[in-house]
């Protein structure tokens, strides 16, 4: 007799007494499949410690359920090992690696700063907004608004009150906020009713369009987009901008102002301010065509009399030259409307022989001497109007200026 065989038979004899079958019938079985033991046991060694243990979930049915039964005689009795397996130990997942991708795609902040600017002899501080861009990349050239404030403002007090640089921040573009100083008027109004500063390369006018265009070199500013706006004297140096610099400036908006020219000191100022002005000369280059303009003005405006907005209107379509008469162009298009907040507007369109739109005149009913749609965070502001800032930024992008 075999002596293994003995040996595992004696070893059977022993478990069966102890009351371990399962043993025994194990022990039986290698006795009598001593060869499909031995090649069992040899694959069942372990791997070596630097290989890796198979997952269990990567075993076929058939190799797991043969994990799952031991056979006591080979076509008698199959006794079921019902153990659940072992939960298998969770993998530590490594960190994944930083997308290069999502790296680039970081913001650039906005930034709001100060700055300081000088041109002919004069000095001009300001304050400038510039929007978030993506990080690792070059922004294409942006639009540039400037923004002229009224009498008494300050470029903080005018943002605030515009909310021009929340629009800024959604649509991307630049926002400049020059600051009068009390040294050149004692209320810090733009001084739009002397001679000096009505004219091109002369005064304010051409410290301002030097200014933008500072601005616009250094922000990487697109020369076609650049405008004015602003509110009283504000809006009224706005205008001249647009009759002498529309070579800079590709279109303007004139909040409750007055035409260029229509004053030429401080008594005929009043006066205009009190019963309306008439537009003089521009003092424009010869050649040149004034911008395009979006003019707001309250009909309860008891500081600048609201007929200075139909003033303004003639002048845009005037033009310096006088060569694109109100005469030439076609019927002014005429419409109304309720703001969200209840104040009623009528809105006047005066296009051009071409079709595209010259002027947009908006007569707010009821309305004072503030900014439409304004924030209460500002001076001089009124919440129950249109939004005048998204509106000017409307007709603005709609008109770059043609080279």
């Amino acid at each position: 007799m075999n002596p293994l065989f003995q040996q595992l038979m004696s070893r059977a004899s022993k478990l069966t007494q102890g009351g371990n079958l399962q043993a025994a019938t194990d022990a039986i079985q290698r006795a009598l499949n001593p060869d499909r033991y031995a090649a069992e046991e040899t694959q069942a060694k372990p791997a070596p410690a630097s290989s890796p243990s198979p997952s269990p979930f990567a075993r076929s049915a058939d190799q797991r359920r043969h994990d799952n039964e031991s056979i006591v005689i080979e076509g008698h009795v199959r006794v079921i090992d019902d153990t659940p397996a072992p939960a298998a130990e969770p993998t530590a997942k490594a960190a994944p690696e930083p997308n290069p991708a999502s790296r680039s795609a970081e913001a650039v902040p906005e930034r709001w700063t100060d700055g300081s600017f000088s041109h002919q002899g004069r000095t001009l501080a300001y304050k400038l907004y510039v929007p978030p861009h993506l990080a690792g990349s070059v922004p294409a050239p942006r639009p540039l608004i400037l923004m002229l404030h009224g009498c008494t403002q300050n470029p903080d007090d005018f943002a605030a009150g515009t909310r021009m640089n929340d629009l800024a921040r959604r649509e991307g573009f630049v926002v400049v906020y020059p600051a009068q100083t009390a040294h050149a008027n004692s209320q810090k109004c733009w001084n739009w009713f002397k001679p000096q500063h009505q004219k091109r390369g002369r005064g304010e006018p051409a410290l301002l369009a030097a200014l933008t265009q500072h601005v616009a070199a250094a922000e990487n500013v697109d020369s076609a987009r650049i405008y004015a706006a602003g509110l009283s004297a504000g809006g009224a140096m706005a205008d001249i901008l647009g009759q002498t610099y529309p070579d800079v400036f590709a279109a303007v908006g004139v909040h409750s102002g007055l035409a260029a020219g229509s004053a030429s000191d401080v008594v005929s100022a009043l006066a205009a301010m009190r019963s309306g002005g008439k537009a003089g000369p521009s003092g424009g280059a010869p050649s040149a065509s004034a911008a395009p303009v979006i003019v707001f003005h309250g009909d309860a405006d008891s500081t600048v009399n609201p007929v200075n907005a139909k003033a303004v209107v003639n002048a845009a379509l005037n033009g310096s030259g006088g060569s694109n008469g109100a005469n030439a162009n076609p019927s002014p298009h005429a419409s109304s409307g309720t703001s969200p907040r209840g104040q009623g507007y009528a809105r006047t369109d005066y296009p051009r022989a071409d079709g595209s739109t010259a002027v947009e005149l908006w007569m707010l009913h009821g309305a004072g001497h503030a900014w439409s749609g304004g924030s209460a965070r500002g001076s001089y502001t009124d919440a129950r109007g249109v939004d005048a800032s998204a509106e000017m930024l409307r007709f603005f992008l709609a008109h770059p200026r043609k080279n």
